[in-house]
This record gives structure tokens, C-alpha cells and sequence, in this order.
């Protein structure tokens, strides 16, 4: 009765460790990634010029972020934003592999003495703080004590286990067959959902001595074997989770899991060669106190060795990837992907806001890009006076305004889960006044051309009107293409392009006076050109507003890397109380009329 209340015991004590390192860890991340997420996305942008920047980069945020899963998530989005190609992806997991060593190697260290100094530090921090980033710390310092609480939680309830005659020969005949120690370790990290904590489970329970008192109950090299099968477990919680995922996510898991698994195929013959290296470069003892330093450093040498290997045969890599899950759409649209469908918003990736904010970023850009076609095939309808450009005029303006749409509830929903930084809220809320300059300029495009329709104009009439409408079109690329380079110089050149256009609308206005008053032109036409004239005047100021969020851009967030995928804008502060003609602006009668 009394051996099974013990286990039982000793059971919760291991479930309840488990528990509070999970929690600690998840919360250190996710503040981690609250206060130094940006920061790191920008790191993870700037250094993938090559395959070892790639690599430098990965290994740097996920060491300072705590989770691979971090990292992975924003190379995906980055991946799935165009800005990324695959090559770069890889070099960056190859690092993530090495940084999610850290993770052991701070666990390694013996702070049990300060535990609750850490807890108490980061509750108090947490509690009086006033501003979001000191809670967001107190709150990093508070998990980080709770982690290492629960790894000291586990460690008391195994001491138990290995004073038991059976375990100890069950755990003998572990580390006798490194097979079989490659297998366990890749259940327990299947059933844990995390590499860490069986690694720190691993580190724990090699910390026990055995018979006599001074060695490892387990061993290095019986350790080594379990600690490939958690890196083989970890790649297939990555598969897992990028079921029902982007293609991309998809292909980064794959990739991932063809690293970790051929480096267990590896390292599972050399075992006892590897753990004598690993001893030689860890600190010498008794094997129970450097035990768990020496898997630290086991783990860390693996996943270098690995990178190097791997680093020169990215390539290959790529090929196999490729070949596993070829492309189902060439480039990053789908053949014939409308306007309304987006083409780079991906709701797995909400709930990590640095990719979802990239992905949205990208988004409004295409959005912006469309607006300038639109413009141009307006242009070019009003010229040749060609009624059927007209109504594809209008067909792209509502595909726009119903993108435009999916936008707003993709970035609702980052607002809803309440995942954003400050900053990142203050972004998110200057992209949405962009994109609603933009949509602004794609219904008003659409209004003048159904005002276009069924209507007849002069020759003069038309010129006018081609030449004010070609200036607005040249003011929004213009425009946009200041949002991807940061060219505060296009704000002068907009507003003097918007006086030009304002100029010539009065001078329009004034001929076709003059043209009524000679019998030129139908005089119940100069309502509806009227408004024509209004329209293209709200357009420019609209790009006006445009341009004016080139001065505030966030250079982090457009970084290109393939040359067909333009990147996106950020800023625009102004308030306009104007309103968008619609369906109430006059259309023109169904006879065809002069003007």
C-alpha cells in the first residue's frame, strides 16, 4: 500500500514539475516575444543575405525568444509574405535548432537558492508596474523562476526512482540499446508536446545518482540516445502542427524534420565516441553534478555539427523539400487568384502577430498596386471613350473593396485576441487608414466610371479629363512606391501634383461653361461632370494622404527579397472627414448625351 501512495506521489510531483516548467516556459516565451519580438523579426529580415547570416540569425532570436516554435512561425510568414524564399527559411530553422540549445544549457546552471527571488521579483514588477513593457518584463522574470520551480519539482519526485531496484534495471536496459533510448525519447516528447521539457526532464533524472552515490543513474552515453529521439519527437509535433497550414509551413516543417531526423540517424552510430568528446569539453566532476551541463553540451554540439553538414547542401535540401511538396501555385498567386481572394493572409499564423502584421503589410500593398491598375484602365477608357473598360472599371473597384473587407477582419481578429504590442497596435491602426485611402480611391474610381457610362464627351472634354486622371495615376505609384523605400520626397511632389490636378479641374470646369454657352455641349450634363471632376479631386488628395505615410514608414516590415513581390506601406495620420461617392453620386441617363 505504502510502495503504491509513494509512486503515486511521486507521479503528481513529476505531472505538477512538468506543469509549472510548461507554464513557465510558454509565458517567458510569449513576454519574450512581446517585449523583443519586433526587434527580432527585423533581426531575422535584415541577415539572411546568405546561408550563414541565416544561420547567425535563427540561432540569435530563438536564444533570445526561448522558442523555436517563435522563430519558425515568423520565417513562415515571412515565407508566405514573399519575402522570403526557402533557401533563407532553411538557414534560419538550421539556427533556431542551435538556439533552442539555450534553453538546456540555462538549465544547466544550479540557481535553486534563488528560485523565489526570481518569482518574487517578477510578480512585484508585474503587479505595480504602469507601463505595458515593465510588466511584460516582470512577467519574463516571474516564468523564468516558475521554470526552473518546476524542474526542481521533478527532480525531488525522481529521487525516488532511483533508489528503485526495477527502474534502475529498466533504465539499465535503456541505455544498453541506444535504439531503444532513440524511441523513448521520441514518445516522451510526443506525449509532452516539447523538446525542452524532455530535455529538462532528461537533464533531471541523469542528475540522480545510482548504487553508488556518485554516478549517473542513466549515464552520458545512455542519455545521448534519448536525447536524438527528443530532437526526432520535435519534428514530428512541427508536422503535425502544419496540418491544415500554408504550403509554406508545410515545406519548413519538412525541412526541419529532414534535419533533425538524419542527424539521429547519424550520431546513433557513433554514441559512445560522441559522448567521450562530450565529456572531454564539459566540466569534470563527480557525474552527477556535470551531468546535466554535459547533455546540455551534447545537445548544443549536435545541433552545430548538424548545421554544418546541412549548411553547404541547402540546395539539396531545397530539391528534396520541393520535390516532397511541389508548387501548387507558380510564383505566389494562384493562376488566376481574383482580387477578392487574398493572396498572402493566413489566420494560422493570428496568433503571431510579427508574421500576421507582415502578411497583412504585404496584402494592402497588392491592394495598392491593383488601385494603380485600376487608374491606368480608366485612364485609357476615358481616352477611347471605351463603355466596356468602363465596366471592368467597376468590376475591379468592387473586387478591391471586397478584399479590402478580408483585410479588416483579418486584422479585427489580431485586435480580438489581444496579442499585439503597442507598437504593433499603433501599426496595425495607421495600415488600416492606408488601406482606407486606397479603398477610398478604388470606389471613387469606380463611381466616375459608371458617372463615364452611356455618356458621350468632346474631344476637349475627354483630354481633360485624361490628363487629370493620368496625373492621380502617376501621384498613387508614385505614392506607393514611397511606402516601400521611405522617399519622404514624394509627399512634396504630391501635394504639388494635387494643385495641378485642382488647377485643371477649374479650368475644366470654366470650358465647359464656355462650351454650354455655345450650344457645345448638353447642359444637363454638368451636374454629372461636375462630379466627375469632385471625384478625380478626392483621388488626389487621397494619394496626398499616401504619400504622407511614406515619412513614417517602418523600414523592418518591407524588406524584399523576391524581386516579382513588392513590399508595403505604413503610415497616414491625416483626418478627412470626406465623404466616398457611391452609389449616390448621378449616373448617366441610359441615351447617350454629348458634353
Amino acid at each position: 500500500m505504502n510502495k503504491a501512495v509513494d509512486m503515486f506521489e511521486t507521479l503528481l510531483g513529476l505531472l505538477g514539475g512538468l506543469a509549472l516548467f510548461l507554464f513557465g516556459m510558454n509565458l517567458m516565451s510569449e513576454r519574450l516575444q512581446k517585449v523583443a519580438g519586433e526587434k527580432m523579426r527585423n533581426i531575422l529580415g535584415l541577415m539572411t543575405k546568405n546561408p550563414v547570416f541565416g544561420v547567425l540569425a535563427g540561432a540569435l532570436v530563438t536564444a533570445v525568444l526561448q522558442s523555436s516554435s517563435a522563430t519558425t512561425v515568423m520565417t513562415i510568414g515571412f515565407v508566405s509574405a514573399g519575402l522570403m524564399g526557402l533557401p533563407q527559411a532553411i538557414s534560419i530553422i538550421l539556427g533556431a535548432n542551435i538556439g533552442t540549445t539555450m534553453t538546456a544549457q540555462i538549465i544547466a546552471f544550479k540557481i535553486s537558492d534563488y528560485i523565489f527571488l526570481f518569482i518574487f521579483l517578477g510578480f512585484i514588477m508585474s503587479f505595480v508596474g504602469r507601463r505595458e513593457r515593465i510588466k511584460d518584463i516582470g512577467l519574463t522574470i516571474f516564468a523564468f523562476g516558475v521554470l526552473f520551480l518546476g524542474i526542481d519539482t521533478m527532480g525531488a519526485a525522481m529521487k525516488p526512482l532511483a533508489a528503485s531496484p526495477v527502474f534502475t534495471e529498466m533504465i539499465s536496459q535503456v541505455a544498453g540499446i541506444p535504439i531503444l533510448g532513440v524511441a523513448v525519447g521520441t514518445l516522451m516528447t510526443l506525449v509532452v508536446q516539447s523538446s525542452s521539457a524532455t530535455i529538462a526532464v532528461l537533464q533531471n533524472f541523469a542528475s540522480q545518482p545510482g548504487p553508488d552515490g556518485t554516478s549517473s543513474i542513466i549515464g552520458l552515453a545512455g542519455a545521448i540516445p534519448i536525447l536524438l529521439g527528443d530532437n526526432i519527437g520535435t519534428t514530428i509535433t512541427a508536422l503535425l502542427a502544419s496540418i491544415g497550414q500554408s504550403r509554406s509551413a508545410k515545406r519548413v516543417a519538412l525541412s526541419h524534420c529532414i534535419f533533425n531526423i538524419s542527424g539521429a540517424l547519424l550520431f546513433v552510430w557513433f554514441v559512445p565516441a560522441f559522448a567521450q568528446f562530450v565529456q572531454m569539453i564539459s566540466p569534470t566532476g563527480p557525474e552527477v553534478e556535470v551531468i546535466s551541463r554535459q547533455i546540455a553540451n551534447a545537445h548544443t554540439c549536435f545541433n552545430v555539427a548538424m548545421t554544418l553538414i546541412w549548411l553547404p547542401f541547402i540546395p539539396l535540401m531545397v530539391k528534396a523539400v520541393m520535390t516532397i511538396l511541389p508548387d501548387e501555385r507558380r510564383g505566389k498567386r494562384k493562376e488566376g487568384l481574383s482580387l477578392r481572394e487574398p493572396a498572402y493572409l493566413d489566420r494560422n499564423m493570428i496568433a503571431q502577430p510579427a508574421a500576421a502584421m507582415q502578411m497583412t503589410v504585404q496584402e494592402i500593398l497588392r491592394l495598392a498596386h491593383a488601385s494603380s491598375d485600376v487608374l491606368g484602365r480608366l485612364v485609357e477608357a476615358v481616352s477611347a471613350s471605351d463603355a466596356a473598360q468602363l465596366a471592368q472599371v467597376e468590376a475591379q473597384a468592387s473586387d478591391a473593396h471586397a478584399l479590402s473587407k478580408r483585410i479588416t477582419s483579418y486584422q479585427s481578429e489580431m485586435f480580438s485576441m489581444g496579442v499585439l504590442t503597442e507598437e504593433q497596435a499603433g501599426l496595425a491602426a495607421r495600415l488600416m487608414r492606408v488601406q482606407n485611402e486606397v479603398t477610398r480611391i478604388d470606389a471613387l474610381a469606380g463611381s466616375a466610371a459608371g458617372n463615364l457610362k452611356g455618356s458621350h464627351y468632346t474631344k476637349t472634354a475627354r483630354k481633360g479629363l485624361h490628363d487629370s486622371l493620368d496625373i492621380v495615376r502617376e501621384m498613387l505609384s508614385r505614392s506607393v512606391t514611397a511606402l516601400e523605400n521611405g522617399d519622404a520626397q514624394v509627399v512634396e511632389y504630391a501635394r504639388h501634383m494635387y494643385e495641378t490636378v485642382f488647377n485643371i479641374g477649374i479650368d475644366l470646369r470654366k470650358d465647359h461653361v464656355r462650351r454650354v454657352a455655345q450650344g457645345e455641349c448638353d447642359p444637363e450634363l454638368t451636374e454629372q461632370y461636375n462630379n466627375i471632376l469632385l471625384t478625380v479631386d478626392r483621388m488626389g488628395d487621397a494619394c496626398v494622404n499616401i504619400a504622407e505615410a511614406a515619412r513614417a514608414i517602418d523600414f523592418g516590415y518591407f524588406i524584399v527579397v523576391d524581386d516579382e513581390q513588392a513590399p508595403s506601406e505604413d503610415e497616414g495620420e491625416r483626418d478627412d472627414e470626406r465623404d466616398v461617392p457611391t452609389a449616390d453620386a448621378p449616373k448617366a441617363d441610359a441615351a447617350p448625351q454629348n458634353a
